[in-house]
């Protein structure tokens, strides 16, 4: 296993290339007037007002929102305070923590490698990870001493499993399992992001020792299933996951603000985190990690479920690659084919939520989905982070709508007016 292990790293640190050239050209993103995209500037006009009276009520310190169609950008703006202590007023292109958004990068990433043939999405994880290897689920628990006992999975845990959450990994302190959350903890697995000085193989080594919630392919059960898969990303591709990202992703798509850890000329438009406290915003803490890991500590654990920082322009930038069936700017990250693939419901009848089904990358709205309304049309993908942004992207209307806050632990209802007030503004 060793030595195969070995000849498959060769292999693909020496193929491992830039992206290739498409024979479509669709142009960047750029700003046009909304009649051209067939949007109504009156109607978009309803955004502005909602977003600006969400600040002037005090529900949300500040926000960014932008709305794109057939690629041209033709709402973007900022709104309230980007950090309420100094006052510092939101600009376009700050810069937020996107958390979970993180998740589909990572997904398009692992895409990006089985379509030049580097694995088989059934082929077992510890195939490239061994320890992996007799993966083991949760059996009995004692809560006085943390101590369990597991019996073993009836079937490996597949690189599909991981991207579509039916592994049976857990996500540790935000897990609904208080059993999973408590083995985790005493093991010490790191969720979501750190600034200890750890890798993301170190961690993910760990993490493969402890029980799963249940047998791979059983359920859906949101997991780090992705910082599995940014590990494997590093092993298959003989590269850091940081760049990987930026080499294959980033730079080929000009998402020059998206970042694991940013660059010191980008530290002033990172917004910080924040939550109301005795009817004041003061920046958010937790005992769990630090929320200026971006800027600080040892800026070696690249956590392909969560690690993240970006913009909303660079945020549709990645989306509009996906409305362009895998191209942008002449630059093909991905065939359409498999964007079509990616696309499909993966877990068959597992609930990921009512009105949707989990895909490759996304989570997509089914027909029920678009009868709810608000959602958009069946086949809008869409996800959200821990740090409160969110997007969609509807392929039926080639159109994005991106709302990025920085908020924890707080009642807020922008996220759902805002796609409904999008949707409402189509004009043609």
């Amino acid at each position: 296993m060793k030595y195969l292990l070995t000849l498959l790293f060769l292999f693909t640190s020496v193929t491992a290339s830039a992206q290739t050239a498409s024979t479509q050209a669709s142009p960047p993103l750029a700003e046009e007037s909304a009649e051209a995209a067939g949007m109504s500037e009156e109607r978009l006009a309803r955004i502005d007002a909602m977003l600006t009276g969400a600040v002037e009520r005090d529900e949300i310190p500040g926000a960014v929102a932008l709305v794109a169609r057939d690629g041209k950008i033709v709402f973007h703006k900022a709104f309230g305070t980007a950090d309420h202590a100094t006052g510092r007023q939101l600009e376009r292109d700050d810069i937020f923590r996107i958390a979970s958004q993180t998740k589909a990068i990572t997904a398009t990433a692992v895409m990006m490698l089985w379509e030049e043939a580097r694995f088989r999405l059934d082929d077992p994880v510890s195939t490239y990870i061994p320890e992996f290897e007799d993966a083991q689920v949760l059996d009995t628990f004692s809560a006085g001493d943390i101590t369990y006992t597991t019996v073993p999975a009836d079937n490996p845990i597949t690189i599909r499993h991981l991207l579509t959450h039916t592994s049976g990994i857990g996500y540790g302190i935000i897990d609904s399992d208080e059993r999973i959350r408590k083995i985790y903890q005493k093991a010490g697995i790191t969720d979501l992001f750190t600034t200890e000085d750890i890798s993301i193989g170190e961690n993910v080594k760990k993490l493969a020792r402890l029980p799963l919630h249940h047998n791979p392919g059983e359920r859906y059960t949101y997991s780090e299933g992705l910082d599995v898969l940014g590990y494997l990303i590093e092993v298959v591709s003989g590269m850091a996951l940081d760049e990987f990202f930026r080499t294959r992703i980033f730079d080929p798509l000009g998402m020059d603000d998206t970042w694991f850890y940013l660059p010191e000329s980008h530290h002033d438009r990172l917004v910080p985190v924040q939550t109301r406290e005795d009817g004041a915003w003061v920046k958010y803490s937790s005992s769990h990690y630090d929320p200026d890991y971006p800027v600080q500590g040892a800026k070696r654990f690249y956590s392909g479920g969560a690690g993240l920082s970006s913009t909303t322009k660079d945020y549709a930038t990645f989306l509009q690659m996906y409305l362009n069936q895998g191209e942008l700017n002449g630059v093909r990250l991905l065939s359409r084919t498999t964007v079509r693939f990616i696309m499909s419901n993966q877990i068959g009848e597992l609930q990921v939520g009512d009105g949707q089904y989990k895909g490759l990358a996304f989570g997509v709205i089914n027909q029920r989905g678009e009868d709810m309304g608000g959602r958009g049309s069946k086949g809008t993908f869409r996800w959200g982070g821990y740090f409160n942004t969110q997007y969609f992207a509807d392929p039926q209307e080639n159109l994005i709508g991106i709302l990025m806050k920085q908020t924890r632990n707080i009642p807020d209802n922008t996220a759902w007016k805002f796609h409904q007030l999008v949707g409402q503004a189509v004009d043609d």
